[in-house]
């Protein structure tokens, strides 16, 4: 019998306080060594963005309204890419139920973005050009990918280790909102929250726990994602 993980790292997104800003984007580039393609690149569907802002229409003219929904791994417990990759480079923590991409043992056969249905996995066609003075920002945490492997959303884990260093240091547990994303961090609307479901205090526990506006992507699939969102504007129901 397997033994319960020791956290499990979730995110909640709440879709009423997100404007679409995509402030959380350029977080999540800057954080993570993410290089900006060119517009060519984007055309072919190059394009190189861990999290994406989905827009969608709802309503009928005059009265549409935009709804905004940020994209990102969904680290699911059941991940499809993980048992298709020959080489073993997506691989998942059993530990805080992450689901990892090793880069130095990605050939790039891409089979894992192939059975991604969220479509948030990405192939680095080239090797990434940082343009002065962009190199001197570079983050010295997060290693920059080569071409030829798959990318994909981290929930900063780099982050994460460095919360439990110092905590570890400190000689006290990791409290809930020691770990911070990049994204989570720069939302000017609190509308992304980060921290450990098994943790009955913290704050994503308390969002979820009850709330009938939570849904998962594809939750039908069977995939167990780690990303909750709650549903807004038109569509939602008050707990």
């Amino acid at each position: 019998m397997m033994e319960q993980p020791e956290r499990k790292w979730t995110m909640v997104i709440d879709i009423d306080k997100c404007t679409g800003c995509a402030a959380c984007v350029v977080a999540c580039h800057a954080e993570n060594n993410v290089p900006i393609v060119t517009e060519e690149e984007v055309a072919k569907g190059r394009g190189q963005h861990w999290i994406r802002i989905e827009r969608y229409w709802v309503g009928e003219y005059p009265h549409l309204e935009a709804r905004f929904l940020p994209l990102l791994c969904q680290h699911c417990d059941n991940a499809p890419c993980e048992p298709v990759c020959p080489v073993y480079a997506s691989v998942h923590s059993e530990r805080e139920g992450l689901n990892l991409q090793v880069y130095n043992r990605c050939v790039g056969t891409r089979y894992c973005a192939n059975n991604c249905p969220y479509k948030v996995r990405f192939f680095n066609w080239y090797d990434p050009v940082f343009p002065e003075p962009q190199e001197q920002q570079l983050n010295p945490d997060v290693t920059v990918r080569s071409a030829g492997v798959m990318e994909k959303c981290t929930f900063c884990v780099q982050r994460i280790r460095r919360a439990e260093e110092r905590a570890l240091a400190l000689g006290q547990p990791l409290r809930d909102g020691d770990v911070v994303p990049a994204c989570v961090q720069t939302c000017p609307t609190s509308a992304l929250v980060f921290g450990d479901l098994y943790d009955p205090e913290s704050q994503v526990t308390h969002l979820l726990e009850p709330n009938l506006r939570k849904f998962r992507l594809f939750d039908h699939l069977g995939t167990s994602p780690s990303v909750y969102y709650l549903k807004g504007g038109a569509s939602r129901v008050d707990a």
